[in-house]
C-alpha cells in the first residue's frame, strides 16, 4: 500500500517470516503503531485501529499469522465493489420548496379546527417564500406562492386561501394569543420600579449635599482671604502710627 511506504512493506515481510507466534505478535503491534505514527492526523477509535489491522493483513497478502485483537478481512472483499445505493427519490411538483412542504401542506389538510388550520396556512405561505426567494434569488408575488400551494394540496386548501386573500395572513392561532393574554408581567414592571425610585431620590440628595459641601468650602475660603488681609492691612496701619509718635 503507497500511504504507508515502501519501509512498511520491508518490515511486514521480515515479520511474516518470523517462526515465533508469540515475537511475531508482538512485532505486529509494534508495526501497526509504527502505522498509526506515519498518518497522525487520523483520529483514534476502534474504527481506525481495525482499518490498520486490516491494512497490516493486506501488505502481507493475507499470509500473517498473529493473535490480532480484530478478525482478519477476506480477500473476496478487497477488490469488491460497493452495493449500488438507490436515490430515493419523491414526485415532487416543485423541487425548490422539497418534501417538507409536502409533508406540511398534508398536515394542515388534516387540521379539524377552521382557525388552526389557517394559522398553519399562513405560516406555510411565508415558509414557501423564503424558499422560493432562496432558490430564485428574486421576489415573488403572493399569488405564485397561492397557486402553488393550492397545487401541492390538490386543491384541499382552497378555501383556506381563498379567505387568506380576502383577510390577510395572520401571525398566531387563538390557542397562542389566549396563551399571550395570560402571561405573568415580566420583571423589572409594577412594584419593582419602586426601589429604584427610591435609590434615585437618595442619589439626588446626595448631590445636594455635595453641592452644600463646595459651597461651605468656598465660604472657608473666602473667610480665609478676609482674615488675611484684613490682618495684613491693621498691622501695617499700627506700625506707621507708631513712627509718626515717635
Amino acid at each position: 500500500m503507497k500511504e504507508y511506504g515502501s519501509s512498511i512493506q520491508k518490515l511486514v515481510d521480515n515479520m511474516v517470516n518470523i517462526e515465533d507466534r508469540e515475537k511475531r505478535t508482538r512485532y505486529a503491534h509494534i508495526l501497526v503503531e509504527l502505522m498509526r505514527q506515519i498518518h497522525p492526523n487520523m483520529k483514534d477509535g476502534q474504527d481506525y485501529y481495525n482499518k490498520l489491522w486490516d491494512d497490516l493483513y493486506i501488505i502481507s497478502g493475507f499470509t500473517l499469522d498473529v493473535d490480532s485483537p480484530y478478525p482478519p478481512p477476506s480477500e473476496e472483499a478487497l477488490g469488491k465493489k460497493p452495493q449500488h445505493v438507490p436515490y430515493n427519490t419523491h414526485p415532487l411538483k416543485f423541487k425548490h420548496f422539497g418534501q417538507n412542504v409536502n409533508l406540511l401542506a398534508a398536515k394542515a389538510v388534516a387540521l379539524e379546527d377552521a382557525d388552526e388550520r389557517r394559522a398553519f396556512v399562513s405560516y406555510l405561505v411565508r415558509l414557501m417564500r423564503s424558499f422560493y426567494q432562496i432558490w430564485n434569488k428574486e421576489s415573488v408575488e403572493e399569488e405564485t406562492i397561492y397557486q402553488s400551494l393550492i397545487d401541492i394540496s390538490n386543491g384541499k386548501l382552497a378555501d383556506d386561501i381563498q379567505l387568506i386573500r380576502e383577510q390577510g395572513l395572520v401571525e398566531s392561532t387563538p390557542r397562542e394569543r389566549a396563551g399571550e393574554a395570560v402571561q405573568p408581567q415580566r420583571l423589572g414592571s409594577g412594584n419593582f420600579n419602586r426601589p429604584n425610585q427610591g435609590n434615585r431620590t437618595n442619589q439626588g440628595n446626595n448631590r445636594n449635599f455635595r453641592n452644600n459641601n463646595q459651597g461651605n468650602r468656598n465660604n472657608q475660603g473666602n473667610n480665609r482671604n478676609f482674615r488675611n488681609g484684613g490682618g495684613q492691612g491693621n498691622s501695617g496701619n499700627n506700625r506707621n502710627n507708631d513712627r509718626r509718635r515717635r
